[in-house]
């Protein structure tokens, strides 16, 4: 399910990148976009048509969108590869045999000078 609303987000990203480029430039800006519209439509109708596909391309890219973000917060929670390596290392130090200490009092008694107290 999730491929389908992929593979179709992929195809309206492409289509959107391609009306907007078929599109003539209205700025001007760039001395770009003249000229006149000959063939079956007029200039006025073919920029009604590649304006409302191209809205209609950009909303259904937006619900795709969404869709995709939705389907992916569905997934199993399963912990970051963070969380899974501090366990990890968090185990690995459980395993690690530490040597234990063992203290004589008395010697260590024996060993600490006495201060005199005065009274």
């Amino acid at each position: 399910m999730e491929t389908v609303f992929l593979v179709i987000h992929l195809i309206l990203a492409l289509a959107i990148i391609g009306l907007v480029l078929i599109q003539k430039s209205e700025g001007g800006g760039l001395g770009i976009g003249g000229g006149t519209g000959g063939g079956l439509t007029t200039a006025a109708s073919a920029k009604n048509i590649l304006s409302r596909t191209t809205a209609i391309c950009a909303a259904s890219f937006f619900a795709t969108s969404l869709i995709l973000g939705i389907l992916a917060g569905t997934h199993s929670k399963e912990a970051s590869l963070i969380d899974k390596v501090s366990t990890e290392l968090s185990r690995s130090a459980e395993d690690i045999d530490t040597p234990s200490i063992e203290i004589d009092t008395e010697e260590t008694q024996d060993a600490v000078p006495s201060i005199p107290i005065s009274e």
